[in-house]
């Protein structure tokens, strides 16, 4: 399965198994302004150290005018819906990315693409380990 990996799968641990994953400049510019604004020595060390190793896993994929036209299609979406896209444009451009390639979007904020579910398909992590891990299904018996 391909999917594209959230923010919030990024720094929250393991991304399930058998996925081809790949992540948006979104998301690094999320983990880049965590690192800055982390609270403590501490928290900052932690968090420099995690978008090392993700910059170093995944090379991310850009936004095109493709995925432009695309944030542009659900941002105005979320609006019309009594929505506000100005505060969700990380996410947005993230569920653009995803929509432009042609696969879903693994978060654990599944909440925040509520607004555009039948515009974007958003699922869990664990629901994508569950449809990796299910043992193929047989085709139906010959009935003649």
């Amino acid at each position: 399965m391909r999917a594209l990996l959230d923010t919030s799968v990024l720094i929250g641990g393991e991304p399930p198994p058998n996925i081809e994953a790949a992540i948006s400049v979104a998301s690094l510019a999320e983990l880049h302004f965590g690192v800055l604004v982390a609270g403590d020595d501490d928290e900052r060390a932690l968090r420099t150290q995690r978008l090392g190793v993700i910059e170093s896993t995944f090379e991310a994929l850009s936004i095109t005018a493709e995925i432009a036209r695309e944030w542009g299609r659900l941002a105005a979406a979320v609006l019309n819906r009594g929505g506000q896209p100005r505060r969700r444009a990380m996410d947005l451009a993230i569920a653009a990315t995803a929509n432009a390639h042609g696969v879903p979007l693994l978060t654990h904020n599944g909440g925040d693409f509520q607004i555009i579910s039948d515009l974007t398909d958003a699922r869990s992590p664990s629901a994508a380990r569950q449809s990796t891990d299910a043992p193929p299904t047989e085709p139906p018996a010959d009935a003649s």
